[in-house]
């Protein structure tokens, strides 16, 4: 069962580098948050100060009672025993077998026999899936499978707090999407308070129950997942849409000069997309913390992005795609509906030889829909059919 963590304006800075100021928030327990951010705003030193490995200017982390940054250090070894933290890189012992990297904690912090650690080791293997690699070296492995040999030593102290800094990070899309699985599976399993740290919006956006966005030094918003996906803030609706238009430039902010400039050319922020469904566990049931899909909206009265819901309360266009199958007739168009497909008919402009984009919004009961992708059309058009006539009205002349 996981623990809730208060933090309470927190500041760091380093020299005359100020990371961040006054941050405040709390990671409820037991429930899966996701730390968002450009790169360079402190969010893995954020996670340092959580575990105690740096020490803020000001501020509190209160874990059980205990504020972190001003515990002794008998009492910060004794908080630590509470946390699980997955590194970038997994940060494996290279003269380590997987075995031996996964069973460290537990021969370290603990006084178990040699057949308990080989099953607890066996256990978490399996759970993340490396049954069979447990002799292998860190090098003799793909990224992938060290990131999930990291987090099975995260888990064998069964803790209350696992920490993930930026888990997808070299790691190809499927493999995100097993981890992210994963993830919510243990989350389901073990009810632990869990933190992600990452740049992946598709992760952000179905796997936690809580998003935070770390921007100009401070904390832009934290809450449940739905009030983030749903915020007008230019800041989020930048960020979220990965887009160039927004207060975020290279250097993390843009100066006045800048957003004037994009004013003037009238380049705005895209709306935000629709809210895609959260990740249900791999068995299908309801973990404890997760809440209903709408529940955050209605509660607070707030309107979602168009097609974030449709028909029953059920999410549609959660992917953003249509599928590319056509059934052939070129004034019909997809749209869906609670996550089924129906075709809409459409009027053909018989006078158009244009296949037009691929996909543009259109409107049809209320509902948004989306065009599909049509071969030219083999009819004459009426300027075709003009230079036919006048070509041959000109050889009927020259003969």
């Amino acid at each position: 069962m996981g623990v809730e963590i208060k933090v309470e304006g927190l500041s760091k800075s380093f020299g005359r580098q100020v990371i961040w100021e006054n941050v405040s928030l709390t990671l409820p327990k037991g429930e899966i948050s996701v730390l968002l951010g450009p790169s360079g705003t402190g969010k893995s030193v954020f996670l340092k100060h959580l575990v105690g490995l740096l020490r803020p200017d000001r501020g509190h982390v209160w874990i059980e009672g205990k504020d972190v940054p001003n515990v002794s250090e008998r009492e910060l070894y004794e908080v630590r025993k509470m946390f699980g933290v997955l590194f970038q890189d997994g940060a494996l012992f290279g003269s380590m077998t997987i075995f031996d990297n996964v069973a460290f904690p537990l021969r370290e912090h603990t006084k178990k026999n040699e057949s308990d650690i080989k099953r607890i080791v066996m256990e978490k293997l399996e759970l993340t899936g490396l049954t069979g690699a447990e002799e292998k070296l860190p090098g003799e492995i793909s990224g992938g499978m060290r990131k999930r040999a990291g987090l099975a030593r995260a888990l064998v102290l069964d803790p209350e707090i696992l920490l993930f800094d930026e888990p997808d990070s070299g790691l190809d899309p499927v493999r995100t999407a097993y981890l992210n699985q994963l993830i919510v599976d243990l989350n389901a399993q073990i009810e632990a308070t869990m933190l992600i740290v990452t740049h992946d919006i598709n992760t952000a956006r179905t796997v936690p129950d809580n998003i935070g966005l770390l921007y100009r030094r401070h904390l832009a918003m934290f809450g449940p997942r739905e009030m983030l996906l749903s915020s007008q803030e230019p800041v989020v609706r930048q960020f979220l849409n990965a887009r160039r238009q927004g207060p975020i430039g290279m250097a993390e902010e843009k100066d006045a000069a800048e957003l004037a400039a994009e004013k003037e050319e009238g380049e705005e922020l895209p709306p935000l997309p629709p809210i895609p469904p959260q990740i249900a566990p791999s068995n299908g049931e309801k973990r404890r913390t997760q809440r209903e899909a709408g529940q955050w909206l209605q509660e607070n009265n707030v309107e979602p992005p168009p097609g974030s819901f449709s028909g029953e309360g059920s999410y549609a266009n959660s992917a953003g795609f249509a599928p590319p199958a056509s059934t052939g007739g070129g004034g019909q168009q997809e749209s869906r509906d609670g996550g089924s497909v129906r075709l809409v008919n459409r009027p053909v402009d018989e006078t158009s030889n244009d296949a037009g984009d691929d996909a543009y919004p259109a409107e049809t009961d209320g509902e948004p829909t989306q065009r599909l992708r049509r071969a030219p059309a083999k009819k004459t058009t009426a300027k075709r059919a003009a230079k036919r006539v006048s070509r041959a009205s000109s050889d009927s002349d020259d003969s």
